[in-house]
């Protein structure tokens, strides 16, 4: 991530429109919320974490996150999360998202 990226956000979200900007910050903010709460993984399914340990809202929200911008926005919200969250977590967030549209862990 450059030094620009780190202080006015990821390019391909800058690039969106208005509303979809919006969504993706929000997408983004919950992100955070739940790996500060819950984390991405688990040890065991049950609760907020499905038959693969995987965090099924953070899987949903990488599913959208797709819809609106494929794996390019997808890999943006990843690298926005690593600087918000630290890497451990961002590699966290790359395992629940394994199998969402193009993404591979």
């Amino acid at each position: 991530m450059s030094l620009i990226s780190k202080l006015i956000g990821e390019p391909e979200i800058r690039a969106l429109d208005a509303q979809s900007k919006a969504e993706i910050k929000g997408l983004i903010n919950k992100l955070v919320k739940i790996g500060k709460t819950d984390d991405f993984l688990s040890l065991q399914p049950g609760g907020p974490f499905d038959g693969q340990f995987h965090h099924r809202e953070a899987k949903d929200i990488g599913r959208r996150v797709y819809q609106i911008g494929g794996l390019p926005l997808m890999m943006a919200v990843r690298m926005t999360i690593q600087n918000k969250m630290g890497p451990v977590m961002a590699e966290h967030l790359d395992h629940c998202w394994k199998g969402v549209g193009d993404w591979q862990a």
